[in-house]
């Protein structure tokens, strides 16, 4: 083994998202795209996509306002939520992920092809006719990017968000915290952003500790199934549904063990 590969496996040069940022073109390339070498799209893209499409086709998860909070410029995780939220507000921590995004919403040249993910969520729809229709909803759904700061009372100032009806955060939360007392502090501020009775969708990686995008490795926080559920509770959410699919890939970019999905509600 190489000894730039060496330094790279080392621990104290793990970085941290939301303060050192990543290639967010590198990230959905190695862990969301259609090429034959990225091999986790059973667990980045059709495990999230049947989850949610369950979780929205059964009707009682709906209002008008979602707060998305995911790691990276993902989308993939919106395309059945667009259906039932009048309003999509996106926040992101780094203005690179922005760009990343509104490159794509607003169809520009050199944005990153969703089209894989919008034809799985047809087809888990069984409604393979509405392809064009689904992406229009979602580019127009998401017209609202907000930049955030994780550190703030309030993470949008001097914006002031209207409560949400629901959350959804797709693996950011391991990636923003240094210790599960981060985890529970962070948590805690997406919790003051949803209404009493909102729902919280949460997917997330176990037993994970590092993730390389490009050149950098970055930090994530290793918990299991038990943490996050108790850190759930803890905070004033009651279970609705948990769904773990351990890991069949292999690969040295991350090691995670498995990848969970939660629903949850937050109690009145």
């Amino acid at each position: 083994m190489s000894a730039t590969h060496d330094k790279m496996m080392n621990s104290s040069t793990h970085k941290l998202y939301h303060v050192h940022g990543c290639d967010s073109r590198q990230y959905l390339e190695n862990y969301f795209s259609k090429k034959p070498e990225m091999i986790f799209g059973d667990d980045s893209l059709i495990f999230p996509i049947e989850n949610l499409t369950k979780t929205f086709k059964l009707g009682h998860i709906k209002g008008d306002i979602l707060i998305d909070i995911s790691k990276g410029s993902v989308i993939h995780h919106l395309y059945s939520a667009c259906e039932f939220y009048k309003h999509i507000i996106v926040l992101k921590v780094n203005d690179r992920c922005i760009l990343e995004l509104k490159r794509w919403v607003d169809t520009r040249t050199g944005a990153f092809h969703w089209g894989h993910a919008a034809q799985l969520h047809v087809d888990i729809e069984g409604k393979s006719d509405h392809l064009n229709d689904k992406e229009r909803k979602v580019r127009s759904a998401l017209q609202h990017v907000v930049k955030c700061d994780l550190e703030k009372e309030n993470m949008t100032e001097p914006i002031e968000l209207p409560p949400a009806d629901c959350i959804i955060s797709f693996g950011f939360l391991e990636v923003i915290s240094k210790n599960k007392d981060d985890y529970i502090r962070y948590l805690k501020k997406f919790s003051r952003l949803l209404k009493p009775g909102g729902h919280f969708v949460l997917i997330g990686l176990l037993y994970a500790t590092y993730m390389i995008v490009g050149k950098d490795k970055l930090h994530v926080l290793k918990y299991d199934e038990e943490f996050v559920m108790k850190a759930l509770v803890g905070e004033g959410f009651v279970i609705d549904r948990c769904e773990v699919k351990k890991r069949t890939n292999v690969s040295d970019l991350i090691d995670y063990k498995a990848t969970i999905f939660i629903l949850a509600h937050k109690e009145k």
